[in-house]
């Protein structure tokens, strides 16, 4: 087999270790190969580092496995031409074992130029990623802590999101304010707390906050309100740091909300995801397949079996 790569290694990563396999030689006869072992601690991978540049590695390869691949790509990248592979890609016959011949068995996929890139952005725009992803999280907690309150005051027969359409509105939140310090609500209270356009409600929202509220129920209230408070507040911060980034991307952002329905923070979430350098997807199929969104076909006999969307390793 024609061999691409003279100079390689392969690295099988783990939590605690790393098994690396150097493969030097143009042809099956001057080859010379050989395995070592590291620690994943940051001494042990600079070590690692320079026993490869000692070597005159020029490429490697690893596992997208889990998270453990970062930290090593971190440090090497800028110093290797690294390929990031898809682990069901690239697995080896049966019988293979050992973690050292998992690293052999990378280096000689890598050797013969049979293991295909999986899109790694920039270290800009991995950040931005996290960003985006971890605003995603939040609202999803926040979510879950204001349905919580809506179930807590089902539960105890107050009936505000029958009468208010949001009850975490303007006028929504004025009256969970009030219910949070006082524990009831009077008809002043709710004549001071609602907007103007719910006057003519104001005796149905003031019979709706009539119910059984109970020491434990309140705590809850209070206890996930300021919860979402707290959330808020995060939230605000994090899109202040996210928008901070996207200002290097201003051109891209600019094409972007020229889409109708995107906004800002899809715009965010769009350069996160798939950066801005297209030349790494080799056409619009591949980069369909990396946002899931391409049909997969699965035909055998001539009998199609259920269409799943097919989709490429995602960093």
């Amino acid at each position: 087999m024609e061999t691409f790569v003279p100079r390689c290694a392969g690295m099988d990563v783990h939590q605690k270790e790393i098994v690396v396999c150097t493969i030097i030689g143009s042809t099956d006869d001057d080859i010379q190969k050989e395995t070592k072992s590291f620690s994943t601690l940051t001494k042990s991978l600079f070590d690692l580092l320079k026993w490869l540049e000692d070597k005159e590695i020029i490429h490697l390869a690893m596992e997208s496995t889990g998270i453990y691949w970062k930290p090593v790509y971190n440090i090497l990248e800028g110093y290797f031409d690294i390929t990031l592979a898809n682990a069901q890609r690239i697995k080896n016959v049966p019988g293979r074992k050992t973690d050292v011949s998992d690293a052999e068995w990378i280096a000689k996929l890598l050797r013969h130029g049979l293991i295909e890139k999986s899109f790694v952005p920039s270290q800009d725009l991995r950040e931005l990623r996290d960003l985006t992803r971890l605003r995603k999280k939040w609202i999803g907690n926040l979510t879950a802590e204001k349905n919580r309150i809506s179930k807590v005051l089902e539960s105890s027969n107050i009936k505000l999101g029958s009468v208010i359409s949001d009850i975490f509105g303007v006028s929504g939140r004025r009256l969970l304010n009030h219910l949070v310090e006082k524990g009831y609500l009077d008809q002043k209270d709710v004549n001071a707390s609602i907007h103007h356009c719910l006057r003519k409600k104001a005796e149905t929202i003031s019979e709706s906050l009539f119910g059984t509220l109970n020491e434990h129920q309140m705590f809850m209230i209070r206890s996930s309100w300021n919860h979402i408070e707290y959330l808020e507040r995060s939230i605000q911060d994090l899109e202040s740091r996210i928008d901070s980034l996207v200002q290097f991307h201003q051109e891209e952002k600019d094409i972007l909300l020229t889409i109708p329905g995107i906004k800002e923070h899809t715009v965010a979430c769009i350069i996160a995801e798939i950066g801005t350098d297209m030349t790494q997807f080799p056409s619009s199929r591949h980069l369909a397949s990396w946002a899931g969104v391409s049909p997969g076909n699965n035909e055998s006999a001539g009998k199609k079996k259920v269409l799943k969307a097919s989709k490429e390793t995602r960093i």
